[in-house]
């Protein structure tokens, strides 16, 4: 059993700090006054922490922390807070852990009984989720899905008839494919797709998926694409055919209505396919 009281009394801490996703002005009082107080501050790029620590006068020193370097870390890190020093991670962009580095270390310190503690702010997948216009909860987050089509396929399947809202990261070089994908799997279902979130060209284009197959989006910034969910119609079982015709109006195949339909119906899809080809 692990029980952290974080300020029953001082202790040295890794500090997980919120970052802003685009707009410095983002940031909180408490993650300023934690990013000078820290003895040092593990970062994904130096370059980029450094633009922020520089506009707020932060003179702490930096360090790379990255996914590459990450198991060798841990024990730098231990032993830093062994030392009775405090420091703080920090993603380029956001909140750390969300599809950043950092769970092997904070894992590896909650093992040690070190203080970990959250300095929450900026999270790009909230601020896409709360301006889509879609069901806030319950929701997903997938981060960014694997690369190749089968792996992607592989994953989209398990949320077919899964109700709650799905958040994904995607880079723009990649929308095109990914949405694609989707269409394929899931249908032609609800989305918003932010752009640039908090900066200068933030964008929202909010639809169906359908929509942005054609040379919509733009090729610059990153996305957080918001899916709505499967939605449930109560149908009777002797309407089969109303039912295949629902999927196949939100982009499903015939072949995958007919299945999506037997699955709903609890009947073999011959069953289903017999009905639907009589109609």
């Amino acid at each position: 059993m692990n029980i952290q009281v974080s300020y029953d009394e001082p202790k040295p801490t890794l500090y997980v700090v919120s970052t802003p996703i685009g707009n410095l002005k983002d940031i909180t009082l408490r993650a300023l006054e934690t990013l000078r107080t820290v003895d040092m501050i593990l970062c994904e790029d130096t370059r980029v922490t450094s633009r922020l620590t520089s506009n707020y006068q932060i003179e702490v020193p930096l360090k790379s922390y990255q996914k590459f370097n990450e198991h060798a870390m841990v024990d730098f890190v231990v032993e830093q807070l062994s030392m009775g020093l405090s420091l703080a991670l920090v993603s380029d962009a956001g909140t750390p852990l969300i599809s950043d580095p950092g769970f092997i270390l904070i894992d590896a310190l909650i093992q040690k009984n070190f203080n970990v503690v959250s300095i929450p702010g900026a999270s790009a997948a909230l601020s896409a989720l709360v301006s889509s216009g879609l069901l806030t909860q319950p929701f997903t987050f997938l981060g960014f899905l694997p690369r190749k089509v089968g792996e992607i396929k592989t994953v989209l399947e398990n949320y077919i008839d899964r109700t709650e809202t799905l958040i994904i990261y995607e880079s723009p070089n990649r929308m095109e494919k990914t949405l694609k994908i989707m269409f394929e799997v899931l249908g032609n279902k609800r989305v918003s797709i932010a752009r640039e979130l908090t900066k200068k060209f933030e964008t929202y284009y909010r639809g169906l998926i359908g929509e942005f197959l054609v040379d919509v989006l733009d090729k610059r910034g990153e996305y957080v694409i918001v899916v709505e969910g499967a939605t449930k119609k109560v149908l009777s079982i002797q309407d089969p055919v109303q039912l295949v015709n629902l999927y196949i109006d939100q982009g499903l195949t015939e072949k995958d209505a007919i299945k999506q339909a037997s699955r709903d119906l609890g009947v073999h899809k011959s069953e289903v396919y017999k009905v639907f080809k009589i109609d």
